[in-house]
């Protein structure tokens, strides 16, 4: 089923019916994934009075060769009709080399980029050190004492920020009757299950129970963490964070347009996975990183913040830790991903395909935005990963 023929009809007929309950399922997911405000409630994130520009560049990319996540030779124009992808992005010194959209995507249409936006938190939090809200060594219930009946009563900011929290908790976003099913159902992400009590974001935050382990002990990626930095930023700064991220990055960056993030029924933001942004204003969030957190001639983020994501990693706990395989010789700092330490390229990542890849030597940042029928697929990631690679390669 075409991503268009989707929700066509008045009513639509029930096989191409886009619900609560296979918003995330192909074929549903090439409308849901850019239809989030028609099925779930959101809070704007409102944008800049005055973009910053994108000027065309145009590359001839669409030839380059790599490896798909078949092992089959394939190239780039080739990958992105076949592998689900709905937008493509290559900037090359802030201006666009490449350019492509599919399933009815545009470069103002706004799609969900699920755990990307950790990286647009973790980001949001160095701006808000800088000016002396955040303390990243302070305790968390100093600002959320809610939770000090939960793990969350013996960690550190830091410890949220760097996915070092010793938590009970397992991100397996395939099985129905997991905790993670649970914490969607108390996200609003899914139908609330015959017989199920129903619990919103915040009260299931301060349910969460200790592993044993030390915080700081081991990278343990769990999308928990980021929704409850998102309450601290909430109570550093006596705003919603859409609000805060409106103020201090996403207009101060000079998005062309708004944004917006999922609420639960209490209006708790879904920090962790909830942001859906156009393709071009995440390339200028980017290229902002990219440019050591410069935008449109101002500085939006301390440059010490983006230097520290860039040198203060642990590659120990990443080793040691169940994502190892999927970026190999990686760090993780302040929920960004440094996949080639040599080089230091960095990657903020989504489920079902969702990518921010800047590559430093090249002057590149490249978008992708999808609808993967699996939420994570080693092998895509490999794939790709290849082909960020090739396109770097390109121009070095």
């Amino acid at each position: 089923m075409a991503a268009n023929d989707l929700m066509d009809g008045f009513p639509p007929a029930p096989d191409k019916l886009v619900t609560l309950a296979n918003w995330r399922k192909a074929p549903f997911s090439a409308w849901g994934f850019r239809n989030v405000r028609r099925l779930l409630p959101t809070a704007g994130i409102a944008a800049s009075g005055q973009a910053v520009p994108l000027e065309l560049s145009l590359e001839g990319i669409a030839h380059v060769g790599f490896s798909g996540h078949d092992g089959q030779p394939t190239t780039v124009g080739d990958a992105l009709p076949a592998t689900s992808t709905d937008a493509f992005i290559v900037l090359r010194r802030g201006r666009i080399a490449m350019e492509w959209y599919g399933n009815g995507m545009s470069a103002t249409t706004a799609h969900i980029v699920f755990s990307v936006s950790k990286s647009i938190c973790g980001t949001l939090g160095g701006i808000l050190a800088g000016r002396g809200l955040l303390d990243p060594d302070a305790p968390v219930v100093g600002y959320v004492p809610e939770l000090k009946s939960s793990v969350y009563a013996g960690c550190t900011v830091r410890h949220l920020l760097d996915m070092a929290v010793g938590i009970t908790f397992d991100e397996d976003y395939e099985d129905p009757a997991g905790i993670f099913a649970r914490y969607r159902h108390a996200t609003g992400w899914d139908p609330l299950p015959p017989g199920q009590d129903a619990i919103d974001q915040r009260s299931f935050l301060a349910q969460q129970k200790p592993d044993g382990r030390e915080h700081g002990a081991l990278f343990h990626y769990v999308s928990t963490n980021t929704d409850v930095l998102g309450w601290v930023y909430e109570r550093a700064c006596g705003k919603a964070y859409a609000d805060i991220l409106s103020e201090t990055l996403w207009a101060p960056l000079g998005a062309e347009c708004d944004a917006h993030i999922t609420v639960d029924a209490h209006n708790a933001m879904r920090a962790a996975g909830g942001i859906c942004v156009t393709p071009r204003d995440l390339a200028r969030f980017g290229e902002m990183i990219r440019q050591r957190g410069a935008a449109g001639g101002r500085q939006v983020v301390p440059g010490a913040w983006v230097d520290d994501i860039n040198t203060r990693g642990d590659a120990d706990a990443w080793a040691r830790s169940e994502l190892a395989d999927l970026f190999p010789h990686a760090s993780y700092r302040s929920q960004w991903y440094r996949i080639d330490r040599d080089r230091g390229v960095l990657a903020a990542f989504g489920i079902h395909g969702q990518w921010i890849y800047i590559h430093p030597e090249a002057e590149i940042v490249i978008i992708r935005m999808a609808s993967e029928a699996t939420p994570l697929d080693f092998d895509r990631v490999h794939g790709w990963r290849r082909g960020f690679d090739a396109i770097a390669g390109y121009f070095l």
